[in-house]
């Protein structure tokens, strides 16, 4: 039997999808795991996309399937990536988990095991606030909530700037979005994708 995972995202100027993929590659790192890289739909107009510079990053990503609410049940563990908006999922993601009354009314994500990652502008732009009220969510559909330990001590350095906590990996993308996520950022994007799917696995018993 494989465990299945699904990295589901929201990137508007590439940060997430790169930790994402990250992500994604840990997970695969674990013998018999089934990995899928999903992106939620975007809300925002082409012409807004264009307008901001967003358009020639989200084109990078273009030709990753789009996530649907109805094949949540299907995965094993669901780690989710969005940047924070004020300190809170991105408005695309929580739309997204806002189509998913149904499967709460069936109990269909009960015991899942969930996780989450995410981005910012600045240092202390909100990244722990992102995570912990998306854990809100995944906590009222019945999922097994699992971080980022300090077995990952890459999160307990000080010699450079950097995200990461033991809620979940994060990069800071800078006030004008030119910083890209650092190579121990991605390195504690990998460990997250790695270390939920290990749990996964030992939930579902494979």
């Amino acid at each position: 039997m494989s465990v299945k995972v699904q990295v589901v995202f929201y990137s508007m100027y590439g940060h997430i999808y790169r930790m994402a993929e990250a992500v994604a590659e840990g997970a695969r790192e674990v013998e018999g795991s089934e990995v899928s890289l999903l992106q939620v739909p975007e809300l925002i107009s082409e012409e807004s996309l264009i307008r901001t510079g967003a358009k020639a990053a989200r084109d990078q990503y273009a030709h990753i399937p789009v996530a649907t609410p109805d094949r949540l049940p299907e995965a094993d563990a669901i780690i989710i990536g969005t940047p924070t908006r004020f300190g809170n999922m991105a408005a695309q993601m929580r739309n997204f988990w806002d189509q998913t009354g149904k499967l709460w009314a069936q109990g269909a994500l009960i015991g899942r095991v969930g996780s989450v990652f995410t981005s910012s502008a600045t240092q202390h732009g909100g990244q722990e606030s992102t995570i912990l009220s998306t854990h809100i969510t995944l906590l009222h559909h019945g999922m097994v909530i699992v971080g980022m330990p300090y077995s990952e001590t890459r999160q307990t350095g000080l010699e450079e700037i950097k995200g990461g906590s033991p809620y979940g990996a994060s990069t800071i993308a800078g006030a004008d979005g030119s910083r890209l996520p650092s190579a121990v950022e991605l390195g504690m994007a990998r460990f997250q994708g790695k270390h939920v799917t290990q749990i996964a696995k030992k939930l579902r018993g494979v």
